[in-house]
């Protein structure tokens, strides 16, 4: 793979994830309630999802996503039950955290929960499998391995996605900081709201079968 393709293929990546979406979100809910360094965990679990995302991509899940009805909706409905599920524990949060207190352990928000969290969202959300399997064959030499250059490209995402959320995260821990209590409490409200919003989106997204 040359590395023109490979810069290529990172631009696009990088419209694709700066774009608002659960993951980023919840790095900067983690960033304002735990501070940046517990939300390294959250961001770790998205990186370990994409690299799961591309390796299905590879073996060809993002293709039979696109061609069955009943997994795609398997993958849809999980993945909007349990983004509406941290949408409204959000909506119902009393604002974000001392972060004083959380980074002595006091508060919730675990390491592992965190980065079980993020992972769970990225792994049960079928648009980045059809959207993976519509990209990164793009990018593919057909003349040469494919192992190696999916793991590239994943590399390359993971690293991507990873820069993206740290600058969330760091956002959310800025806010906290600066801003009210009833500010943060509505900070935690919107990025619920949002949150609920993508899962509504999410239960009316239909597969393309064109």
């Amino acid at each position: 793979m040359h590395l023109a393709t490979l810069l290529l293929f990172a631009l696009v990546a990088l419209v694709a994830i700066a774009t608002p979406g659960p993951t980023v979100l919840l790095a900067l809910t983690n960033g304002s309630r735990y501070g940046v360094r517990r939300a390294l965990a959250g961001m770790l679990g998205a990186m370990a999802s994409d690299f799961v995302l591309v390796g299905a991509v590879a073996l060809g899940l993002g293709a039979l996503l696109a061609a069955s009805e009943f997994w795609f909706s398997v993958v849809k409905w999980v993945g909007a039950a349990y983004l509406a599920w941290i949408g409204l524990k959000l909506l119902r949060s009393q604002g974000g955290l001392d972060l004083s207190q959380a980074a002595a352990g006091h508060a919730g928000g675990t390491p592992h929960t965190l980065l079980a969290k993020s992972f769970l969202v990225s792994v049960t959300n079928p648009k980045g499998y059809l959207f993976c399997s519509a990209l990164l064959p793009q990018f593919i030499d057909a003349s040469l391995p494919q192992g190696p250059q999916y793991l590239a490209l994943a590399i390359v995402f993971a690293a991507l996605d990873f820069a993206v959320m740290l600058g969330y995260a760091l956002i959310g821990a800025r806010a906290v900081r600066l801003l009210s209590r009833r500010a943060v409490l509505w900070l935690d409200r919107c990025c619920g709201g949002a949150l609920l919003a993508l899962a509504g989106s999410l239960a009316f997204y239909r597969r393309s079968t064109g």
